[in-house]
């Protein structure tokens, strides 16, 4: 029997009218995006807990769609105290059958709040997807279209989690390389990072170093600098940093991959932290944008609005737009995002913000964590997808 998602998709994969059709739908505690391309379909899922249910109940929600669309779930993130990591993961493998997948858990540092927040899912159907073990863990998956191949990891870390951090940061990164390298990609195709580490107001130099001394031996400062976000949560493992890595190996002339500039803000590299504020992938059927964490700024690097949550959103988001709106893109252009607070109680202000400018709230996961200095109150990261 085929299912309404079913039909919806078929169509969007049949239709000769447009090279590729953007799906969004909210329902059941889900809000998802679909960006249904000739031979395969990509899906930013977003899920929060449902009102009077159990904070678990997401991750069936999350499974009954994707058995619906017949798609693979390429990576995961959970936002919330790894206290649940043993009970959900337990749930999550109740509704799959089993978890084929990297699942990264977030949590921030002083969590005041004792529930998830929510998840955010990448999954594509359409498509052979090849996983990426890794010492016997799944780490990731390729997929490819006809112009590129594709490789998202997620839960990378170091082997020896009580070695010193910044040893632990050096070999996370030799390990993103490890297994890019067994998806026949290096670390010069990587666009974008996420970097989740643990105490970071402690060694936020130490990261930025071990950053720097592997870019450099692996030549990234004479490519493309990675888009990324560096934030402050726990995760099980008890790994000094967790990260998630996003990269596009060209197959054909028709990609185009370029580093984007914040309009408002200089360059992350001006004050001394590796990372491009925004990446641009660019097939020919569609862009996708992505957007690193950002925060409230000034041009020339330090930090704006000190103590004022506001006026740090509202900078923020003014800093945000403006890079969306120099590559033709909107706030209904974004397919996925997530909001840092250094004092979760204060999410509310975030949707304030939306309500106040008239904007629709996009598919966002609320987390608390510590921002890479301690004088900053909150950051989000987005992607944003649009038709060429």
């Amino acid at each position: 029997m085929q299912t309404s998602w079913d039909k919806t998709l078929t169509m969007n994969i049949e239709s000769n009218i447009r090279p590729s059709v953007i799906t969004r739908t909210k329902a059941a505690g889900l809000d998802i995006v679909s960006l249904a391309r000739p031979g395969l379909v990509e899906y930013y899922i977003t899920a929060c807990p449902a009102r009077g249910k159990s904070q678990f109940s997401m991750f069936e929600s999350v499974a009954n769609f994707v058995k619906d669309v017949d798609a693979t779930i390429v990576t995961q993130d959970v936002f919330g105290p790894c206290k649940y990591h043993r009970d959900g993961m337990f749930a999550m493998k109740a509704v799959n059958g089993s978890v084929n997948w990297p699942v990264a858990w977030v949590e921030g540092d002083g969590y005041v709040a004792d529930a998830l927040t929510g998840t955010q899912v990448y999954a594509i159907s359409g498509t052979a997807v090849e996983p990426i073990v890794v010492d016997g863990r799944h780490v990731g998956a390729i997929y490819e279209d006809n112009d590129a191949k594709y490789c998202l990891l997620g839960d990378i870390s170091s082997k020896n989690h009580k070695a010193p951090r910044f040893q632990q940061a050096y070999e996370t990164f030799e390990r993103m390389e490890a297994a890019l390298l067994s998806a026949g990609m290096d670390f010069s195709h990587v666009v974008r990072t996420w970097l989740y580490a643990t105490k970071i107001l402690e060694w936020y130099g130490d990261l930025n170093k071990a950053r720097d001394q592997f870019f450099r031996e692996r030549g990234v400062f004479e490519g493309l600098v990675p888009a990324s976000t560096g934030i402050g949560v726990f995760n099980p493992a008890k790994a000094a940093v967790v990260a998630d890595v996003f990269a596009v190996k060209p197959k054909t002339e028709n990609v185009q991959i370029e580093k984007i500039a914040s309009p408002l803000q200089c360059a992350a590299l001006d004050y001394k932290s590796s990372f491009s504020r925004a990446v641009e992938v660019r097939v020919p059927d569609h862009t996708t944008l992505l957007i690193s964490g950002t925060a409230s700024i000034q041009p020339g690097g330090k930090t704006a609005h000190t103590g004022n949550l506001a006026k740090q959103i509202d900078l923020t988001m003014q800093v945000v737009y403006a890079i969306l709106e120099s590559r033709g893109m909107g706030w209904g252009d974004v397919s996925r995002a997530a909001a840092y607070f250094k004092d979760i109680k204060e999410a509310p202000m975030l949707y304030k913000y939306y309500n106040e400018n008239k904007i629709s709230i996009p598919p966002i996961a609320i987390a608390h964590a510590d921002i890479c200095r301690d004088d900053l109150l909150f950051e989000i990261e987005l992607d944003a997808i649009k038709h060429n």
